[in-house]
């Protein structure tokens, strides 16, 4: 595996420092820094010395506000703030602002810079890497979006201290992604972590190494790179069922719910044995709840499939695991095969 970072991206525990390091070595006309309620609260004092003189952008928080309504709210405070085309962007924030703050700046004006600093561990290891971007329309994930990768990225595992327990098991569900597709021996790491007391740094490292490798062998998704999808099939039409309800779940809660469903298809579709299957789910199991959703609602769920990303006409297609460690893409499953997942997932 390469183990060098990508030429965007630095891992550190002085993010003001390397911040203003890039400031000064770059030229903008204006800085804008894009934050929520919380980042702004709990983050922006941690960094906004370092970045100088900036106009600040606030949004509301949470998936629910990751829509063109709120683009158009970023779009027009960087036009009322006078951004040109050599203006920057920072996202500070989680996956949402990440996301959203990237596409409004690769579409303002045609494109202006922007440069992420990811405060959650689900942000720091999966959603700042690989320059995915967009927003969700009409509820469905992440439906409106394109490719562009960020100036840079810094990530500082110090701005976890700020999360509660919850966020960080989220972003715990993307790591455990990444070691089951791609480094079993990654998994192991996780039988004795604290969420709250552990140092994450040596661990957010190895995981953007499996993400960058696969990313870089394939930045437009035609092939590998759909592998990082496992999990997301079935997770992102259970997370489109709870935005709907006005209720929404984090990530990477529904995309641990996903991968249980996803490993139990492994095991009928592939031929993952059951002992692989039973270790796998009991690792998930062991940080995440498993979610309520109610078997009335279950078609639901699956209408949900009709608008996965990964779809190939009418064929709803997943990324399964052969066994740990080593997944294949494009797997053609069923709406039957998922409603079987789902009885499963909610009969423990």
């Amino acid at each position: 595996m390469n183990q060098s970072l990508p030429s965007y991206l630095e891992i550190t525990e002085t993010s003001g420092i390397s911040i203003s390091g890039f400031l000064k070595k770059n030229s903008y006309s204006k800085v804008f820094v894009l934050v929520d309620e919380n980042t702004g609260h709990y983050c922006l004092p941690l960094v906004g010395e370092y970045i100088g003189e900036y106009q600040r952008i606030e949004i509301r928080s949470g998936e629910i506000n990751k829509t063109l309504e709120t683009c158009i709210h970023i779009w027009q405070a960087l036009t009322e703030g006078g951004a040109d085309r050599k203006a920057l962007l920072v996202n500070l924030g989680g996956g949402v602002i990440g996301d959203m703050g990237g596409f409004c700046a690769c579409t303002y004006k045609r494109g202006i810079d922007f440069v992420n600093l990811p405060t959650t561990l689900l942000a720091q290891v999966d959603a700042s890497i690989g320059g995915k971007l967009g927003i969700d329309f009409n509820g469905f994930k992440n439906h409106i979006g394109i490719f562009k990768l960020p100036a840079k990225v810094i990530v500082d595992p110090w701005f976890l201290k700020t999360l509660p327990e919850q966020e960080l098991r989220s972003g715990i569900a993307e790591m455990i992604k990444h070691a089951l597709i791609k480094d079993i021996n990654h998994l192991d790491k996780f039988k004795s972590i604290n969420p709250e007391e552990y140092e994450w740094g040596p661990l957010i490292r190895k995981s953007i190494m499996i993400k960058n490798e696969i990313v870089e062998a394939d930045p437009f998704e035609n092939g590998d790179r759909k592998l990082l999808n496992f999990g997301h099939t079935v997770g992102h039409a259970i997370e489109t069922y709870f935005l709907e309800t006005g209720k929404p779940i984090l990530h990477g809660e529904a995309v641990a719910a996903g991968m249980v469903a996803e490993t139990f298809l492994s095991e009928k579709l592939l031929g993952l044995s059951k002992s692989d299957r039973g270790y796998i789910i009991k690792t998930i199991d062991s940080f995440f709840k498993r979610i309520e959703i109610p078997e009335p609602d279950w078609p639901k769920v699956l209408a949900n499939l009709d608008q996965d990303k990964k779809n190939q006409g009418k064929s709803i297609e997943a990324v399964l695991l052969s066994r740990p460690g080593e997944a294949q893409h494009s797997v053609t499953i069923t709406k039957e095969d998922v409603r079987e997942a789902l009885f499963f997932y909610s009969a423990r």
